[in-house]
């Protein structure tokens, strides 16, 4: 089973939005949730237990759930509002500069915090990929038991935007995955002797 990222998300009564991240017990490693964003204006974040996935393809996440039931399931960015100098927040203070007037002292600064559950990771399409010898490439999906739910291997989007290719890694060759990338435990020459697959471009 594909566990694609930026793939379109199917509730049981009609689409419902799209993956952003899979969420890993880096102990297992083994997929816990999924995070879908849902269609709408406010494209909400949620955390989807795997075991409301049927069925996935690289291009398409097939839920059992319901929008409504969906729109039900724990946010996965959790948004806090701090009050402060706008000059301790720097990203706050070119969103909320007023120029040529003023910059007030002091206001309501949103921050967003992910919601990872404890000891788990959340993992994007595009973190990257670190071999023995360097950087190799970025993360491209999963492929994960759908017995089991562990991860049997990650796909590596490997190359320059020229000559792409897909390279499966098993899992076994994982070292370990931390926020934002993947460590393995080869190095770039035994990447290049792994199998291919097709790039899928949508």
């Amino acid at each position: 089973m594909d566990i694609p990222v930026y793939a379109d998300v199917q509730c049981a009564d009609g689409p419902c939005g799209r993956s952003t991240y899979v969420i890993i017990n880096p102990t297992t490693q083994q997929v816990t949730h999924v995070v879908i964003e849902e269609r709408g204006f406010l494209h909400t974040e949620r955390l989807v237990p795997l075991e409301l996935v049927i069925e996935s393809t690289p291009d398409l996440i097939r839920l059992r759930c319901t929008k409504d039931e969906l729109a039900t399931l724990e946010t996965f960015i959790e948004t806090e509002y701090v009050q402060g100098d706008l000059a301790d927040f720097d990203y706050a203070a070119d969103e909320y500069l007023m120029w040529p007037y003023v910059i007030p002292e002091s206001t309501m600064v949103p921050l967003d915090h992910e919601r990872v559950p404890p000891g788990e990771l959340a993992v994007r399409r595009g973190a990257r990929v670190e071999a023995t010898d360097g950087r190799v490439g970025r993360v491209d999906e999963f492929l994960v038991d759908p017995t089991s739910e562990h991860i049997t291997h990650l796909v590596l989007r490997e190359g320059h935007l020229w000559g792409q290719r897909d390279v499966t890694i098993p899992v076994s060759q994982i070292e370990h995955i931390e926020e934002g990338a993947v460590y393995l435990k080869l190095d770039r020459k035994r990447i290049e002797a792994l199998p291919t697959i097709p790039v899928r471009r949508r």
